[in-house]
C-alpha cells in the first residue's frame, strides 16, 4: 500500500490516464487519473500537489475517504472531494498539502 504521508507527484505521474478501482463501492466504480498538479503552498516533505480524477456521470461519490486500487501501484487511501461536473462525468480532487 502506498503511504500517502510520504507520497510525491512522481508516485502518480506514471498512472496518468489510468483507471483505479474504488474498493468496497457498489456498484463497481473506476476513476481515471486525469491530472497531477504541483501546488505552490504547503510544507509537507513530499511537496504539495493535487490529483484530479474523472468518474462517470451516473454514479457519484460523496466527499470522503476511499481506497483506490491500481494493479501496478497497489491500494491507496485518499480523501476525495467532488469538484466539477463535466460532459464526461464528475471530477474529484485529492490534495496533498
Amino acid at each position: 500500500m502506498l503511504d500517502t504521508k510520504h507520497a510525491t507527484q512522481k508516485d502518480f505521474v506514471p498512472f496518468l490516464e489510468a483507471a483505479f478501482d474504488v474498493v468496497s463501492v457498489e456498484p463497481a466504480l473506476s476513476l481515471r487519473l486525469v491530472e497531477v498538479k504541483p501546488l505552490a503552498t504547503g510544507d509537507r516533505a513530499g511537496g504539495a500537489f493535487s490529483l484530479l480524477w474523472q468518474g462517470p456521470a451516473d454514479l457519484q461519490l460523496a466527499q470522503g475517504t476511499y481506497r483506490l486500487n491500481h494493479v501496478d501501484l497497489g491500494p491507496v487511501d485518499l480523501f476525495l472531494v467532488p469538484v466539477a461536473q463535466t460532459d464526461e462525468g464528475l471530477q474529484y480532487e485529492a490534495i496533498f498539502g
